[in-house]
């Protein structure tokens, strides 16, 4: 089994500049070509370097902007060989003149309160189409969708559930983030754990974190 290594592992490597990890869902890089069809070349370049590493990594291509996740080892995390196929993607889009936008790289997840997750869960998973994952969570089996994670209230909300959400962005990219989602007309409800994750608010009363994997799993921050 190969070894596992964490995000800030990862991320003291040479050569993975142009790669991201956000949640727990492994680095991710976004390449911008010229044009559609140098999009698609790059896509089948780099599906080809994967395959001969023997690896699957998702790519996911909309217009002239390929991104490239590096799947997690059936959920024990990154392992070493990321690293290497991180290098070998970047040096394909750069012999194919694709630039990375490493701003871009994000992660969306969905947060229920429910007096009742185990009775709430079910029917979210039916409606949207999506698979149960532990006793907490419902994720896209396409792998496009936000994953949305079931928690009890802390203390009961008198206005009824709220909307949560959670939004994992590069981790140089956060503060940005947070200055326009404030300059935007929201207030930061805490920042006591950041960077590992801010706290925001709307008008009335959403909320969401913009959250990072520094701070967390030994990370000193």
């Amino acid at each position: 089994m190969a070894e596992s290594i964490d995000a800030a592992q990862f991320h003291d490597e040479p050569g993975i500049e142009d790669w991201r990890v956000v949640a727990a869902r492994g680095a991710c890089a976004v390449f911008r070509a010229d044009s559609f069809a140098a999009a698609l070349e790059l896509a089948g370049a780099i599906g080809g370097a994967a395959d001969a590493a023997g690896a699957a990594p998702d790519l996911d291509l909309r217009g002239e902007v390929l991104t490239v996740r590096l799947t997690t080892h059936g959920g024990e995390g990154m392992a070493e060989e990321d690293v290497l196929l991180a290098r070998r993607i970047s040096a394909v889009a750069g012999e194919r003149g694709a630039t990375a936008d490493p701003a871009a790289v994000q992660d969306v997840n969905l947060t229920m309160t429910t007096a009742e997750p185990a009775g709430t869960r079910p029917f979210w998973a039916a409606a949207l189409g999506f698979r149960e994952a532990g006793d907490e969570d419902l994720v896209d089996p396409r792998g496009q969708g936000p994953s949305m994670w079931f928690q009890r209230p802390e203390t009961p909300a008198p206005g009824g559930p709220a909307l949560h959400v959670d939004v994992w962005v590069a981790h140089d990219e956060a503060e940005a983030r947070v200055a326009a989602a404030v300059a935007a007309g929201g207030r930061i409800v805490s920042d006591r754990f950041a960077p590992a994750w801010w706290t925001l608010s709307d008008a009335e009363g959403n909320t969401v974190d913009i959250a990072t994997w520094r701070g967390r799993d030994g990370d000193p921050a």
